[in-house]
């Protein structure tokens, strides 16, 4: 058996030699994953000098193998965590990005005060959003829309695993929840956004993350989104928000669109790490 600190040690080394940008952390959590406790309790354990069995070493092992070729964390843990939710993930499904929590922030905002308010979240996958949107407000009325059934498979269980009431509908955005016009507070997105043709970066997201999650059906990535934000028009009463994430490169260019299509008040809004990241935006009264 090996000590808790030489096992990091050589899986942080192995795991940044691949270019795995955190290393460390994906080593600790891989390891606590592996012998099936969380992380404090995986440090608690190497400050009194615990070992692992042969078997968790193993484990351990084999789940490193598969990060060195960049599977996904979160696909090898089985969850990924949202504002405080644990949610399950995996292939199928694409896995929520830490940046994408501001889209709760803004629309928590908007429900601040409000009796009853009713959201839905349009392109759910994993359902994060929805999810997040009715643990922080439970009395908002929350729906999620999904046209990938696996995806719409992930975001059924998390709901139900969470024990939260967010009916989870499966279908095109563009046409979501037929009947509902013109009843909604908020619509709020995470549309597939990559311009056709540019090839995400990271292995994680270019390798296992579901395409149709990915590209946003145009050269700029702007036609799914601006479909999305046209059935956002006709769900959302006047006065009605609409918030959508989008790449970093899409700053100036959504938010002129939307304008454009008869939207007001539109604004763009910027990340922790100070790139645009969102537009709100509101249905004309």
């Amino acid at each position: 058996m090996s000590s808790v600190r030489s096992l990091l040690a050589s899986a942080t080394e192995r795991l940044a030699a691949a270019g795995v940008p955190s290393a460390a952390a994906d080593a600790r959590l891989l390891l606590a994953h592996a012998w099936e406790v969380s992380v404090g309790e995986l440090q608690r354990r190497q400050v009194l000098g615990e070992e692992p069995a042969d078997v968790v070493e193993a484990q351990f092992g084999e789940l490193v193998e598969q990060r060195l070729t960049r599977v996904p964390l979160q696909h090898l843990t089985g969850s990924a965590p949202f504002r405080g939710l644990e949610l399950r993930v995996g292939p199928g499904v694409f896995t929520p990005r830490p940046e994408t929590e501001m889209l709760v922030d803004l629309v928590l905002s908007e429900l601040a005060g409000r009796d009853d308010p009713s959201v839905v979240d349009l392109c759910t996958g994993s359902g994060a959003i929805a999810l997040a949107i009715k643990h922080e407000a439970p009395a908002a009325s929350v729906a999620g829309v999904e046209l990938d059934p696996m995806a719409h498979a992930w975001a059924t269980r998390n709901a139900e695993l969470l024990g939260l009431d967010v009916a989870i509908e499966l279908g095109a955005a563009q046409g979501a929840l037929a009947g509902r016009e013109g009843s909604l507070d908020v619509v709020v997105s995470n549309p597939p956004y990559i311009p056709v043709g540019m090839e995400p970066i990271d292995p994680e997201v270019r390798d296992h993350d579901p395409e149709v999650a990915l590209y946003g059906g145009s050269d700029d990535g702007l036609r799914i989104p601006l479909e999305v934000a046209d059935r956002a028009a006709e769900l959302l009463r006047p006065g009605g928000l609409l918030v959508m994430e989008h790449a970093d490169s899409q700053g100036d260019s959504l938010p002129t669109a939307l304008a454009r299509r008869g939207w007001s008040d539109v604004a763009d809004h910027t990340d922790l790490t100070g790139r645009p990241r969102a537009v709100t935006a509101r249905k004309s009264r």
